[in-house]
């Protein structure tokens, strides 16, 4: 038992001891605060925080989101046409694509997918 405190107890100096010499022998300037900074999308981080955000980028963001996700389950569809029933994942497939482009018109008709100002 007093091994394995003695065990943690130098584990713990050594790294702090690490960590100590780390902040002292490291090169801090003005210039580094920046790179330390996030990067928020080509905001300016030292701006304010309340302009105001394009909902529109926002609703190309998620429809984005959307059809990359569904793009993705559609690729497994294409070798499972060989290993299960045809007709199946025919009929499974078919109603995916269906619901797929029933949602693309949806966003045709509002007008989601034009990209003005």
């Amino acid at each position: 038992m007093i091994l394995m405190m003695s065990m943690s107890l130098i584990i713990m100096l050594i790294s702090n001891i690490l960590m100590f010499i780390s902040i002292i022998l490291s090169k801090k300037s003005y210039s580094d605060r920046e790179k330390c900074s996030p990067f928020e999308c080509g905001f300016d981080p030292k701006s304010s925080a309340r302009i105001p955000f394009s909902l529109h980028f926002f609703l190309i963001t998620v429809i984005f989101l959307i059809f990359d996700v569904e793009i993705a389950l559609i690729f497994p569809i294409i070798p499972l046409f060989k290993m299960v029933n045809f007709i199946y994942w025919t009929t499974i497939s078919f109603f995916f694509i269906i619901i797929l482009l029933i949602g693309l018109y949806h966003e045709w008709n509002q007008n989601m997918l034009n990209w003005t100002n």
